[in-house]
């Protein structure tokens, strides 16, 4: 199989957690508690793979200036890009309770949502296509660890669509094209990088670890430390634990 349609297959079945999640959250009512909790674990998860999956082989790469620099700027794009985003209405897209706006409440916030979501899903999806770069097989520990850390985001985003009213469509429809666009990025992520001299794949690699940890620390703490209180520290360092015996297995 070609090694780009293999990078498009990985980023889609890590997309496609998405949406099993959003099912579970639509279709069961699951304790805010409960969903605070897995996404606790999802965040611990991504802080593992970020760590000793991306940052470390960004620096292996390309040493530690286009290591950090990457990080730095994939951080302030993406926070940038957020900030415009909620002042559209997304700024509460992956909470379960009742603090997403209604299309009533402010006008274009489903079109925010998604673009939230896009935005979100992009960085995780090209580093699964460029993982295969490397050495030729996938990293398995980090498609691991993005579809682990993708069903809470899921659950919990759609549990919180519902209560702002959207329509049972519009969740599915979302989510179903972010996980096809999660293949069609890490395609992109294998085919546009092949080639790129070894400082560049380190920037982007680290580019897309910054952006994952701006993601985590506002969009999915937020929701874990809500209703997880005291418990949300252990559940946290659960999921890093689970990522880390991944890497190193």
């Amino acid at each position: 199989m070609p090694e780009w349609l293999q990078a498009g297959g990985w980023g889609l079945l890590a997309g496609s957690a998405l949406l099993v999640g959003a099912a579970v959250g639509w279709f069961a009512r699951v304790p805010q508690r409960v969903t605070a909790s897995v996404m606790a674990f999802g965040a611990g998860v991504l802080l593992s793979a970020v760590s000793f999956e991306l940052i470390a082989e960004a620096h292996e790469q390309g040493g530690l200036l286009p290591t950090a620099l990457g990080a730095a700027v994939g951080a302030v794009v993406y926070t940038l890009a957020n900030v415009a985003l909620a002042r559209h209405g997304a700024r509460h897209r992956k909470r379960s309770g009742d603090q997403q706006p209604s299309e009533k409440e402010q006008p274009g916030s489903g079109s925010a949502l998604a673009v939230g979501a896009l935005l979100d899903g992009i960085p995780e999806s090209v580093v699964i296509g460029a993982s295969l770069l490397s050495g030729g097989t996938v990293s398995l520990v980090t498609v691991a660890a993005v579809f682990l850390s993708n069903v809470p985001e899921g659950l919990s985003s759609a549990a919180g669509m519902r209560q702002a009213g959207r329509t049972r469509r519009y969740v599915f429809l979302l989510w179903t094209g972010i996980a096809l666009i999660s293949g069609v990025a890490a395609l992109l992520g294998n085919t546009v990088l092949g080639g790129a001299p070894p400082e560049v794949l380190a920037g982007i690699t680290a580019l897309a670890a910054g952006a994952i940890l701006a993601m985590i620390t506002d969009t999915m703490v937020p929701e874990a430390f809500e209703d997880a209180h005291l418990l949300v520290g252990l559940v946290t360092v659960a999921g890093f634990l689970t990522a880390f015996a991944l890497s190193h297995s």
